[in-house]
């Protein structure tokens, strides 16, 4: 059974998810606060954690850089701060994903299930990824149809590709593909995704797959 750790302070939503996430057969703890957060963590191992942003002691932040400290458990940020620099603080410590309050239930737990099943499928990655029309074989590095990439293409495309679902920041995207030094390039981004959407999606002004999250980052998805 998965473990489901929800932290936030307000009651109302640390009951509502206990009962939902309960109902679909996950185990569920609960903590408060931020300090309660890290020694559940701690004590209990959970498989993922739902962790608002606003609580009494800790910066939610500062939660997401205590467990990174030792763990690599899935996280989601649950979080009525409307402001983009929240999210894209909270995805560069280490956060997996983010959903503002007010938030659907359902829209909730399909970010659960995506970063589950990415976390259960990290033992035996895909070799081939579907996306639209085409087979991209990663393996191999080709993609069905006769379509080619730069490499620069491939680097970004295969860090979205292997995160299915996740949220990647624009800071891990340039430092990955680029490097440190060119944090401040985000035109690059911006560049590259419209080339691979040209490249891959069936209608490039509406993509189904390759989604950018604004002010924040990009995501693959898959269905």
């Amino acid at each position: 059974m998965t473990r489901v750790l929800v932290v936030d302070d307000e009651p109302q939503i640390l009951r509502a998810l206990r009962v939902n996430l309960a109902a679909r057969h996950y185990e569920v703890a609960l903590a408060a606060d931020g300090s309660q957060a890290l020694r559940q963590a701690a004590d209990w191992h959970p498989d993922l954690v739902i962790l608002d942003l606003g609580l009494p002691d800790l910066d939610g932040v500062e939660v997401i850089h205590g467990l990174r400290g030792w763990t690599s458990v899935p996280i989601i940020v649950l979080s009525g701060r409307e402001g983009s620099q929240d999210k894209v603080d909270a995805l560069d410590a280490g956060a997996d994903d983010y959903v503002t309050k007010p938030f659907g239930i359902d829209e909730l737990f399909a970010r659960i299930r995506a970063v589950t099943r990415r976390t259960g499928a990290h033992e035996e990655e895909p070799a081939t990824v579907r996306l639209g029309d085409h087979v991209i074989d990663l393996a191999n590095k080709s993609i069905s149809g006769g379509v080619r990439l730069t490499p620069t293409e491939w680097h970004f495309l295969e860090i979205l590709l292997r995160n299915p679902g996740k949220l990647i920041s624009q800071r891990q995207l340039l430092t990955e593909v680029w490097g440190s030094s060119y944090l401040k390039e985000t035109h690059y981004l911006r560049q590259y995704m419209a080339q691979l959407r040209r490249k891959l999606e069936r209608d490039p002004a509406r993509p189904a797959h390759l989604l950018t999250e604004p002010g924040m980052g990009y995501r693959f998805q898959p269905f």
